[in-house]
């Protein structure tokens, strides 16, 4: 007999380091619009553990927003600084069963090893077999072996030898945060997450959280990564590049934008409508296979 698949369920998880941009926003309206068209349902997540990176109000700032758009998120908002505990518990079995281990290397000595893939050192694997003569730990880094190959809905089949890409990744921080690697695999898992989607700039970390998922026996959900809006100097946007709010944009005009980018072609008729009406075109209009199988596209203009 065949087993059903589980009822769909996405997220959203923005980090409050800044307002919404564009860039976010394409993000929200894909994730959004595949779990609704599926019948699923949307959680939102506030990624906030990375504490010095956190802006006062910007959480408050990016719900405001959500709900100016338009977007209705199933459940209450999950809180990342107040899932501490979930985190260590899978630190532990990570350690317990020998899969993590202490590392006393610093940035520094770090300086001068292999660049991965996603553009940060790949550790050379210094204390993997024991901390040297006189340190003491300052991360906890687990232990990265074996291929992990997946297919992602948007930019089809990947594979990644975690050894030779990524190398040994810290899920404890110098500073004593969890990871995001460690955090986000627990939270999709307890909340029972079957399909992410979200921006192609995180396609490199992905690879690290199924390895994670494998690791601490956790299901892996289906993901699709979308296209990441750049500016005119392939910058993803972001707070650092100085990407503008969208909570300045008519909703309208910028919900427009974000469906243009994803390939979706809404009608000019929904020219100046109001967001209500895009919405009742776009729900039952979209189509993940319409979204280009690209990593990068310059930002759409509202």
């Amino acid at each position: 007999m065949t087993t059903a698949p589980p009822p769909y369920i996405g997220r959203f998880a923005p980090s409050p380091t800044g307002p919404l941009h564009i860039g976010s926003l394409i993000a929200a309206v894909g994730s959004y619009l595949e779990a609704r068209s599926r019948g699923g349902r949307w959680l939102l997540r506030m990624e906030d553990l990375d504490t010095p990176r956190i802006i006062p109000g910007a959480a408050a700032g990016i719900l405001a927003t959500l709900e100016r758009f338009g977007f209705e998120w199933d459940g209450g908002i999950v809180h990342q600084d107040q899932r501490r505990d979930a985190y260590a518990a899978a630190l532990a079995r990570l350690q317990a069963d020998g899969l993590a281990f202490p590392c006393a290397c610093t940035r520094r000595e770090l300086a001068d090893s292999a660049i991965a893939r996603d553009g940060s050192h790949r550790y050379p694997g210094t204390c993997r077999h024991g901390l040297p003569p006189g340190r003491q730990a300052r991360a906890w880094r687990v232990r990265a072996e074996g291929v992990v190959s997946f297919d992602d809905r948007i930019q089809g089949p990947q594979r990644e030898d975690l050894a030779r890409d990524v190398g040994d990744f810290v899920v404890l921080r110098a500073d004593g945060l969890h990871a995001y690697q460690l955090a986000v695999v627990v939270d999709d898992a307890e909340a029972g997450v079957t399909d992410v989607v979200r921006g192609a700039d995180l396609l490199d970390s992905t690879g690290r959280q199924i390895h994670l998922q494998q690791a601490l026996g956790m299901p892996t959900p289906t993901y699709a990564h979308l296209p990441v809006a750049t500016n005119a100097a392939g910058e993803k946007l972001s707070k650092q590049t100085l990407a503008s709010a969208v909570a300045e944009q008519p909703p309208a005009a910028a919900l427009l934008a974000a469906l243009r980018f994803l390939g979706q072609n809404p009608p000019p008729a929904l020219a100046g409508a109001p967001t209500r009406e895009i919405w009742q075109w776009a729900l039952p209009n979209w189509r993940l296979a319409a979204v280009p199988r690209s990593r990068h596209a310059p930002a759409p203009q509202p």
